[in-house]
C-alpha cells in the first residue's frame, strides 16, 4: 500500500466503552439534584441530613450486595443515560375524599399517581371514621409532622441496598397508609402507579398496621397514558411495611408497565409478635425488573407467606431476589417463586433464608422455580440457607428449572386436549397461585386476562419453540 493510499484511509470511529452488568445506566442521582430536592419543599435540617446520609451510601454502595455470593446481576438492557427525574412532587397536600366509597363497593380506597400528580384520592366514610389514613407522604407531613418524621426517620428499607438508598435520597412523591390499632379494613385499598418515559419516577410506599389491626392493599404498576414509545424509562417504588403486634396485611402487587419501562422495586417488612404477613407478587411488563423483598420475623410467632411469579417473554429480563430473616421465636415463613419463560426472556431467582440464634422453634421453606417454555429462554434459580440455632421444626429449600412436564402434556392430550391448549392449562396453572390470592375480583380477573393475552402473544411469535 503506498503512502498516499494510508493517508487517505478514514479514521475508525471510537468504540463506546462497553458497560459491565452491573455498571449503573444513569448518573443523574447527584448532590446538586438532592440539594433542589430540598430546596424545592424547604425541607427541614433532619430531611436534608437524612438525604445526604442516603446519598453518601448510595455512591458506597455496590449494585449486587452479593450475600448470596452471586455474580447473576445484569443491567446492561437499560439505557437511563437521558432520564430526567422529577425534582418536586406535585399535589403533596392532597387529601382522600372521605364517603366516595359506598358500602357495596369493591374498595375502601383508592390512591392513584400518574407520575408526580395524584390523580385519584378517595376513601370510605367508614375507614376514615375509624381513623384510616390513606395520603401522600407530603399530606402526612402536612398533617402529623411528628409521625411522618418518625416514619423517614426510622424507615423499613434494607441499609445494604444501593437503590434503597437511591429512593431514600431522591424521593419526590409517596404514599402512606396508616390503620389504628383494632381496626379491621374490611375492602381493599388500592395504590395505584402510573409511570413512562419521559420522566423518570423515584417514589416510596410506607404501610403501618398498628397493633391488632387487618388490612389488604392491592398495589398495581401500570403504564402511564403519557408514555412515549420506544423510549425507556424508570420507576423506582420502594415498599415500607410495619406490623404492630397480631396485625393482619395481604399485599398483592401486580406489575404491568409497559415494555420500555426499567422497574426497580425494594420491599421490606417489619412483623411484629404474632403478626401476619400475606404477599402475592406478578411480574408481567417491564424491560428489566429488579425486585427485591426482605422480610424480616421480629416478633415471636410472626408469620410470612409470599408468592411471586413471572411471566417473560421476548426479551424481558427479571431479577427476583428475596431474603427471610427469622429473630423471634417460632416463626413461619413459607416463600415461593415461579418464573414461566417465551422466546429470550431470562429471570433470576435468588433468595436466602437466615435463622438466628434466638430463632428457635423456626418453621421455614423457600422453593424457586422456572419453566422454560422456549430453547433460548433462561431460568436460573439460587436457594440458600444460613442457620445458626440448630432446634428449626423446618428450614429446607427446593428448586427446579426446566420445560413442560412430558408427564402433565400427555395426561391431558390422552384426555382430548389440544396441545397448544394442554401447554396453557399447564403454564397459567403454574403461575395461578398468585392469582387466587388478589383479594380484588376485578384486579384478579384482569390478571388472568393478562397472562392469556401474554400466552397468546408469545405461542404466536414463538409457535413450536414453545416445546424446549
Amino acid at each position: 500500500m503506498t503512502e498516499a493510499a494510508e493517508t487517505s484511509t478514514p479514521a475508525r470511529p471510537a468504540r463506546a466503552p462497553r458497560r459491565a452488568p452491573d455498571d449503573l445506566p444513569f448518573s443523574f442521582v447527584t448532590a446538586e439534584l438532592v440539594t433542589a430536592i430540598s430546596d424545592r419543599h424547604d425541607e427541614p435540617e433532619f430531611m436534608r441530613a437524612e438525604r445526604a446520609a442516603a446519598l453518601a451510601r448510595f455512591e458506597a454502595l455496590p449494585v449486587e450486595p452479593n450475600r448470596l455470593y452471586t455474580p447473576y446481576v445484569d443491567l446492561r438492557a437499560a439505557a437511563l443515560d437521558g432520564a430526567t427525574p422529577y425534582a418536586t412532587a406535585q399535589d403533596t397536600g392532597a387529601v382522600p375524599v372521605a364517603g366516595a366509597h359506598e358500602p357495596g363497593d369493591a374498595t375502601a380506597g383508592e390512591l392513584e399517581f400518574d407520575g408526580e400528580a395524584v390523580t385519584t384520592a378517595t376513601i370510605s366514610a367508614e375507614a376514615a371514621a375509624a381513623g384510616v389514613r390513606l395520603m401522600t407522604l407530603g399530606g402526612l407531613a402536612m398533617s402529623d409532622y411528628q409521625r411522618f418524621k418518625t416514619l423517614i426517620a426510622d424507615p423499613a428499607l434494607p441499609a445494604d441496598d444501593k437503590f434503597a438508598a437511591m429512593a431514600r435520597a431522591a424521593w419526590t412523591q409517596g404514599a402512606v397508609l396508616i390503620v389504628p390499632a383494632g381496626v379491621r379494613v374490611e375492602r381493599p385499598i388500592v395504590i395505584r402507579w402510573r409511570a413512562g418515559a419521559p420522566r423518570t419516577q423515584i417514589a416510596r410506599t410506607v404501610i403501618v398496621l398498628e397493633d391488632g389491626a387487618e388490612a389488604s392493599v392491592v398495589e398495581e404498576l401500570v403504564a402511564s397514558d403519557g408514555a412515549v414509545p420506544g423510549a425507556q424509562a424508570l420507576l423506582s417504588l420502594t415498599t415500607e411495611i410495619h406490623l404492630g403486634a397480631h396485625a393482619r396485611l395481604a399485599l398483592s402487587s401486580l406489575q404491568e408497565t409497559g415494555p420500555d419501562q426499567i422497574v426497580l422495586q425494594q420491599r421490606l417488612a417489619r412483623i411484629g409478635e404474632g403478626a401476619d404477613l400475606r404477599w402475592a407478587l406478578a411480574q408481567l411488563g417491564g424491560r428489566l425488573v429488579r425486585s427485591r423483598v426482605d422480610n424480616v420475623l421480629a416478633g415471636d410467632r410472626s408469620t410470612v407467606e409470599q408468592v411471586e411469579i413471572v411471566f417473560g417473554a421476548n426479551d424481558q429480563l427479571h431479577d427476583l431476589t428475596s431474603y427471610t430473616h427469622h429473630i423471634g421465636r417460632d416463626t413461619t415463613g413459607e416463600l415461593l417463586s415461579k418464573g414461566a419463560l417465551l422466546d429470550r426472556a431470562r429471570s433470576y431467582m435468588k433468595g436466602l433464608i437466615t435463622i438466628d440464634r434466638t430463632a428457635v422453634g423456626t418453621d421455614s421453606f423457600l422453593g424457586e422455580f422456572g419453566m422454560n417454555l422456549s430453547k433460548s429462554a433462561r431460568a436460573v434459580a439460587i436457594p440458600s440457607l444460613e442457620i445458626d440455632q440448630p432446634d428449626c421444626r423446618r428450614a429446607a429449600h427446593s428448586s427446579s428449572v426446566g420445560p413442560i412436564d412430558e408427564s402433565q402434556l400427555f395426561y391431558l392430550e390422552s384426555r382430548g386436549i389440544d396441545p397448544g391448549e394442554a401447554r396453557k392449562f399447564i403454564v397459567l396453572g403454574f403461575l395461578e397461585p398468585v392469582v387466587a390470592r388478589v383479594p380484588l375480583e376485578e384486579a384478579r380477573e384482569r390478571l388472568r386476562e393478562a397472562l392469556e393475552a401474554k400466552w397468546a402473544a408469545g405461542f404466536g411469535s414463538a409457535g413450536s419453540a414453545t416445546a424446549a
